[in-house]
């Protein structure tokens, strides 16, 4: 369906003579406020927001205001109180002695402080996170429930979608939970058998005690805008929608397949469809039938419950929003589906849409109702393997990659959009390179930092140009996978203030 551009603030009853977003069309004298909403949780994810958002709020109005001063004599010591006073940080002393000479280098102290800023949120993230992490609608326990031992989740790289996990799906991270982003959602099927195969051997190996007759679960997000369908959604499939759907949907059946050929029939993890509203943070989710399938045209939409539950008690609610499953489920013509879904299944896509709902409210009470930047506003790019431990809408462009070569896709439509937000004014595109580490196999650190190195270098082979004009700025990162090391720094472009 689609939305209109404005929502009512927190609390507040309907202007009648305002546009209204069809998610909250109310009676007179209502309130935006649904009966399955988690208003506490939302609180505590809007306090999150603002801390991480703020970090990086004051980088371009402090570098103006440094521009202007670079020809006084005491420039150093001042530029450093006040990038302490209002970044929380110092600079780096080789970018700020020689500005009497030949000027600020503005680009580099951009990118500088775009990394040290995202290294204080990783380095703060048990602070920041500590009022939400453990009230998840969705965590460990309810997935194992629900017969998953691991959730694989794939979504967009797109930067709208990073906040997906607490977020959108209101799900606690958790080590039997993975993202791996990808361009359109169009995930590496070689590596996720992969990854499959690892955690079928550790479950069969007694690896995974808590379920050890549980199922791998590949979930597959791809996005889409309703304000702005021809210009706003996924870049990687041309903005058009249904193309983004059924590329979605041929991966997670090429997946099934693929473990299916080599390991013999019935060994296929079981699949789930979701799309996102980037404009709103609503979902869509396609319900697999009796055999696993999905199909493009079997679906529930949440902006849809949210409006037609508003108003009503809890528990009629979720009959309510029991009742449209069923209904999706029986649906004919090219939605029709053999069976209904697994009970398993079931109950996770029905927490799954009732989750999502706390989701939709957040964005009335604190966006209006929508997105004031519906397109792309991330801040930096990230090749290699994500840093997880930040889950924020429009922070940052994901490019998943072993090399340049296999991820040439996402790093191109990443550079694209960054040609658009940062190039085209003038300022470069900030590249974080980071790979994880096992800190219990000997030597494993090194062989990442020259595996960062390796990428680095191809990085800027393949965008020669950028890299020539200053316009690419790569900085390197490792982090421990079984360790408290997180995001380390291993080469700047720029040395680190103090170092």
């Amino acid at each position: 369906m689609r939305m209109a551009s404005l929502q009512p603030q927190a609390g507040s009853s309907h202007d009648s003579n305002g546009p209204a977003n069809p998610a909250c069309v109310i009676n007179a004298g209502q309130r935006c406020e649904h009966a399955l909403v988690d208003a506490r949780l939302n609180r505590s994810l809007s306090d999150y927001e603002q801390v991480v958002r703020g970090r990086f709020a004051a980088i371009v109005e402090t570098l103006k205001a440094l521009s202007a001063e670079q020809h006084e004599l005491d420039f150093v010591p001042r530029a450093q109180s006040l990038a302490r006073e209002r970044l929380g940080y110092e600079l780096p002393n080789a970018l700020l002695g020689d500005a009497w000479v030949s000027g600020l280098d503005l680009r580099a102290l951009h990118s500088y402080c775009i990394f040290r800023s995202f290294k204080e949120c990783i380095d703060q993230v048990d602070i920041d996170q500590a009022s939400w992490r453990e009230c998840m609608t969705l965590d460990a326990e309810f997935i194992r429930r629900c017969g998953y031992h691991t959730l694989d989740i794939s979504p967009c790289a797109d930067g709208r979608l990073q906040g997906l996990l607490p977020f959108v799906f209101r799900m606690a991270p958790a080590a039997s939970i993975m993202v791996k982003a990808y361009a359109g959602a169009m995930f590496d099927v070689e590596m996720d058998i992969a990854d499959w195969t690892h955690r079928e051997l550790e479950r069969l190996s007694g690896g995974i005690p808590e379920c050890p007759e549980g199922k791998y679960l590949k979930i597959a997000v791809y996005h889409y805008s309703t304000s702005k369908p021809c210009e706003q959604g996924c870049a990687a499939h041309g903005s058009i929608d249904n193309k983004a759907t059924d590329s979605a949907l041929a991966r997670l059946n090429e997946l099934r397949s693929a473990i299916e050929n080599t390991f013999g029939r019935g060994a296929a993890p079981d699949i789930l469809l979701v799309g996102m509203d980037t404009d709103v943070d609503a979902i869509r989710v396609h319900l697999p039938d009796g055999n696993g399938d999905v199909s493009p045209h079997r679906f529930v939409e949440t902006a849809s419950l949210y409006r037609d539950t508003l108003g009503m008690n809890a528990s009629s609610a979720r009959a309510h929003i029991e009742a449209q499953v069923a209904i999706a489920e029986q649906a004919d013509g090219w939605a029709r589906g053999h069976g209904g879904v697994d009970p398993g299944m079931r109950a996770l896509i029905l927490r799954l849409l009732e989750a999502n709902l706390s989701q939709i409210e957040y964005v009335i009470q604190h966006h209006a109702g929508r997105y004031a930047v519906i397109g792309h506003n991330e801040r930096f790019i990230c090749a290699g393997e994500s840093m997880s431990e930040l889950q924020l809408r429009n922070k940052f462009y994901f490019a998943h990659l072993d090399t340049v070569e296999e991820g040439a896709a996402c790093m191109d439509v990443g550079i694209k959009i960054f040609t658009g937000l940062n190039v085209n004014h003038g300022l470069p595109v900030p590249v974080l390179v980071h790979f994880h580490y096992n800190g219990r196999v000997p030597g494993s650190r090194e062989r990442t930092i020259a595996r960062c190195r390796r990428v680095k270098a191809a990085i800027e082979s393949r965008y020669p140009q950028l890299h020539k004009n200053g316009l690419l700025h790569c900085q390197m990162a490792v982090s421990d996978h079984m360790g408290s090391e997180r995001c380390q720094f291993i080469e700047d472009d720029v040395p680190v203030a103090g170092h």
